[in-house]
């Protein structure tokens, strides 16, 4: 059973950091593009950021990059997102996934809320 667990969420005040991490367990996900994605209060889920299976490529959403930073270590099978220069804006429940998304991996999320 394919499981992907995020987690590394919380509160942070605006300006703050946070390292999200992505474990992925009943298959590798060594060969696949990876993404972040995020759902916020009332609104549709959303792209974040997409890493190529080498690691080499990255992708972001315009709203987070030079913000954001994707990385992912293979040979834990973990997707990690940097989260610098939080705004409020950023509050949402991120997720991993593969890129494009596949629906049954979707996991149940970790909950970032940052404050004003």
């Amino acid at each position: 059973q394919v499981q992907l667990v995020e987690s590394g969420g919380g509160l942070v005040q605006a300006g703050g950091s946070l390292r999200l991490s992505c474990a992925a367990s009943g298959r590798t996900f060594s060969n696949s593009d990876m993404g972040w994605f995020r759902q916020a209060p009332g609104k549709e889920r959303d792209f974040v950021a997409a890493i190529s299976p080498s690691g080499r490529s990255t992708a972001y959403a315009s709203s987070v990059k030079d913000r954001f930073t994707i990385s992912r270590d293979s040979a834990k099978n973990t997707v990690y997102l940097q989260m610098n220069s939080l705004k409020p804006e950023d509050t949402a429940v991120y997720y991993c996934n593969k890129n494009p998304p596949i629906r049954a991996f979707w996991g149940q999320g970790t909950q970032v809320t940052v404050s004003s």
